[in-house]
């Protein structure tokens, strides 16, 4: 992963300098002899090497330096400089020269996204630890849209029994009115009729001479609810000994307590079994 970035950065650092160098020999080469360009060519490649050496031996003690990094883009300036002042002053292919100046900035740039990558890096075993987190949590998302989308469905499928079970019960309740009301219709008009009563008039002359009895219809409708039937008020611990020893004395010998609670309730006294037999063991201590 690291020969990514470092290797175009490399690349365009040679070129650059190769460039910079030719560029200076044929610049320079009229005006001043050929050692003094290549003095001069050197130089200028040499600084720009220079400073990003040390800024490479910075970063990797973890440590920076912006003396030193300005030292190093103005040795990049200079380059592009002298390749851009070729260009202006070549009379043949300045298009083509002038398109190359941007080298020595482009390779600066490359170093220091390299730089960048450097800074961020991770190792193996962190980033299958992120994968591994991204994993589970892309696993979770999955399984909460399923469940989701699930219980939709089922809230859905209960939506659509229910709503089909109310709609059979209005068919059913819709009929059985129409037929209840189509029989209340017919027994009115059997009521109603005057062969019903003289029907009825010849069957119970008779009996009752010159009553003409009315026949009612069934009642529909609400009734009157039927009261409860109140329960007597519960005997009272004294009362209920009492009681309870009459019973037990009323033959002789004295009655068993299952004697005496059978002739306790078919004399119509209510008692739970628990009292009754609290009230047996006081009589009988």
């Amino acid at each position: 992963m690291k020969a990514k970035t470092v290797l175009p950065a490399v690349a365009m650092t040679a070129v650059s300098m190769v460039l910079t160098l030719a560029v200076v020999m044929m610049w320079l080469g009229t005006a001043v002899p050929w050692p003094v360009a290549l003095v001069v060519g050197l130089g200028i490649d040499g600084g720009w090497l220079a400073t990003l050496a040390y800024e490479r031996r910075l970063a990797a003690q973890g440590d920076h330096s912006r003396a030193v990094t300005a030292v190093g883009w103005l040795f990049g300036l200079v380059a592009a400089g002298v390749l851009v002042a070729h260009a202006l002053t070549a009379e043949e292919s300045a298009g083509a020269w002038l398109a190359v100046a941007w080298l020595p900035i482009a390779a600066k740039a490359l170093w220091l996204v390299h730089g960048l990558w450097e800074r961020t890096a991770l190792t193996p075993a962190a980033l299958g630890a992120i994968r591994g987190i991204q994993q589970e949590a892309r696993d979770e998302a999955a399984v909460a849209r399923a469940r989701l989308r699930a219980e939709a469905s089922t809230e859905e499928t209960r939506l659509t029994a229910v709503t089909e079970a109310g709609a059979r019960v209005a068919r059913v309740q819709a009929k059985t009115a129409d037929a209840l009301a189509g029989a209340w219709s017919t027994l009115e008009t059997a009521r109603a009729g005057e062969d019903t009563g003289r029907a009825l008039t010849s069957v119970t002359a008779r009996v009752t001479p010159g009553v003409t009895p009315r026949w009612e219809l069934p009642v529909w409708g609400p009734m009157e609810p039927v009261p409860a039937l109140e329960s007597g008020p519960a005997l009272t611990d004294e009362a209920l000994d009492a009681l309870v020893d009459e019973i037990r004395h009323s033959e002789v010998p004295a009655l068993s307590y299952r004697e005496m609670a059978t002739r306790f309730r078919g004399a119509g006294h209510s008692a739970s079994e628990v009292r009754l037999r609290a009230a047996w063991k006081r009589v009988v201590a």
